[in-house]
């Protein structure tokens, strides 16, 4: 998995006035969990911007004042209008210690039912893995080849290798939905329609 560097500054004051002071100079208000103590810091805005904005899951390198962590971004909070960054929550590792992060789900192969005119619902976009940090995907690849009209990918039907899959194991990750001219139409009706239709063909291929 690749790895997001990130300088950071110890913070000397705290409280929502700082907090504030920090975000109006461009920095975002950080704090690390799992070590021995809790450590509160800020960074550049901009330095979050290849962690936040990617399809990808990523571990970050955190350069403290002199002082380095491994981590996994655990939690961020964003302002409900401007969307601009208010406080992040770092989770530090360590070796040989399980980490669970939720990881985006990347969609390959063109679905059977996408192909005759349904319609391709994305259900999860992320996974909830459990995992060693050495073991954990950057991302994980769902075929939807195999759908078709009203079928469902279940979460149990996903590849897993050397991680587990933390979501319910019935539920769908995605399906397709059948289109509304075809909605309400029996089997029986769909095989009268396509028989009819052979016989047509084969009457005008007579005819000529």
């Amino acid at each position: 998995m690749k790895t997001i560097e990130i300088i950071g500054y110890n913070r000397a004051n705290l409280g929502k006035s700082e907090s504030k002071r920090l975000r109006n100079e461009s920095m975002v208000p950080c704090v690390i969990y799992g070590g021995e103590e809790q450590i509160h810091f800020y960074a550049p805005m901009i330095l979050f911007r290849e962690l936040v904005y990617t399809g990808e899951a990523h571990f970050v390198h955190l350069n403290i004042e002199g002082k380095e962590f491994k981590c996994i971004l655990q939690d961020i909070q964003f302002h409900p209008v401007s969307e601009i960054i208010l406080h992040v929550d770092f989770l530090e590792l360590f070796e040989g210690k399980h980490i669970k992060m939720d990881i985006p789900v990347h969609f390959i192969g063109q679905s059977k039912g996408v192909t005759k005119g349904g319609t391709l619902v994305k259900k999860r976009r992320t996974l909830k893995v459990n995992a060693l940090p050495k073991d954990m995907p950057e991302h994980i690849d769902v075929d939807i080849t195999p759908l078709d009209f009203g079928r469902a990918i279940k979460v149990s039907e996903v590849p897993s290798e050397n991680f587990q899959i933390l979501d319910t194991p019935q539920a769908s990750v995605a399906v397709v939905e059948i289109p509304r001219a075809l909605r309400g139409k029996t089997s029986t009706e769909e095989e009268e329609e396509a028989t009819e239709a052979s016989e047509d063909a084969v009457e005008e291929s007579a005819a000529e």
